[in-house]
């Protein structure tokens, strides 16, 4: 464990970013589950929710939470299979 202040606020830091990115990595896989359901399922608003699916991406792409260049690829695997529906 951390014996020097700084180092102690850097964990304390640390556990809150790892907390709140396991938000978002969580709420992104249900996002996409409920994307893909839509679009198999053959539901009207399935363009809703893959809008709102990649708005999330974004989201969180921007904050670091997911690379840009994962963030681009599930977008555009989305993007097609919404595409081929």
């Amino acid at each position: 464990m951390a014996t020097h202040k700084q180092a102690e606020k850097r964990h304390r830091q640390s556990l809150k970013r790892n907390e709140r990115n396991s938000y978002y990595e969580a709420t992104l896989k249900n996002l996409l589950k409920s994307a893909r359901t839509s679009i198999t399922g053959g539901v009207d608003p399935a363009a809703e929710t893959v809008k709102k699916a990649v708005s999330w991406i974004d989201h969180i792409a921007v904050k670091g939470v997911i690379p840009k260049q994962r963030a681009s690829r599930l977008k555009s695997r989305l993007e097609s299979q919404l595409a081929r529906r």
